[in-house]
C-alpha cells in the first residue's frame, strides 16, 4: 500500500502523525527524523528538520518525520522527553515493518536529538545517527550507554542551548566512530547556515555509504 504524503501510525498512546517520502523502485535505506521541542513551538514541519530530511531524500532514502504525542495530529500530551522515546521506538517500528530489510538511520534537532540519543543510539537495529543541535548544556546525557556505531554531532558555533565545549565533552566521552562538526558563526536554529548543515550531513551520509563498518 503506498502511504507516500501525509499518514499515520500506531504509537504507544495513539495515532501518530507523519509525512513519508519514499523513492520510485527498490530501497535500501531508512530515515526517522525527530523534531525540535513542542513547547517551544517544534513539529516535523520545522525547517531544520524538513533540511535534514530533504537531505536523506536526495540520498536515496525513504524519510519519515513525525509528530511527537501532542504535536499536531498525533495523540497525547508533551511527557518531558519520557514517552516521547516511545514515539521514536514506534515510528522505527513503522518504518522496518515496512522495510524490512532496509539500514535505519536516525537523525534529530535539538530536543529530537535528545530523544534519539537517549532513547535509541544504541539500538541494535540503527545503522547510524546524526545529531543536529545538540542541548549539551541543558541536558544531562551522562547515561548514555556505548554506542560503536557510526555517529554526526552538527553544531553552530553560535548555539546557546548547546555550548561548544559542552558538546566536545559529551563527544569526548563516547565510543568511536564519532564526528563533530561546527559551523561557524550559526546559531541553535542555523539561520543562514541551513545549506552548510546540508552539506555537512549529505558528506556523512556519503562517507558511511562508502565505508564497510
Amino acid at each position: 500500500m503506498d502511504l507516500t504524503g501525509n499518514t499515520f501510525f500506531e504509537g504507544p498512546v495513539g495515532q501518530i502523525e507523519a509525512i513519508l517520502r519514499e523513492p520510485d523502485g527498490p530501497l535500501s535505506r531508512v530515515v526517522v527524523v525527530c523534531h525540535p521541542h513542542p513547547l517551544f513551538g517544534g513539529t516535523m514541519h520545522n525547517k531544520v528538520a524538513f533540511r535534514i530530511a530533504r537531505v536523506f531524500q536526495d540520498a536515496g532514502f525513504a524519510v519519515l518525520r513525525f509528530n511527537f504525542r501532542g504535536v499536531g495530529r498525533s495523540i497525547g500530551e508533551h511527557d518531558n522527553g519520557v514517552g516521547e522515546r516511545d514515539d521514536l521506538r514506534s515510528a522505527m517500528k513503522f518504518m522496518l515493518d515496512r522495510h524490512p530489510n532496509a539500514e535505519l538511520w536516525l537523525a534529530g534537532f535539538s530536543f529530537g536529538s535528545a530523544v534519539m540519543l537517549w532513547s535509541a543510539a544504541c539500538d541494535n537495529r540503527v545503522r547510524a545517527l546524526v545529531a543536529v543541535g545538540v542541548p549539551a548544556s541543558k541536558y544531562d546525557f551522562s547515561t548514555m550507554a556505548q554506542c560503536h556505531k557510526p555517529k554526526l554531532f552538527v553544531q553552530g558555533s553560535l548555539d546557546e542551548y548547546g555550548l561548544v565545549a559542552d558538546l566536545t565533552t559529551l563527544v569526548g566521552k563516547l565510543d568511536e566512530p564519532k564526528q563533530m562538526k561546527v559551523i561557524d558563526g550559526a546559531d541553535h536554529f542555523f539561520e543562514g547556515h541551513l545549506p552548510e548543515l546540508a552539506e555537512v550531513v549529505g558528506a556523512f551520509i556519503q562517507q558511511i555509504g562508502r565505508d564497510p563498518d
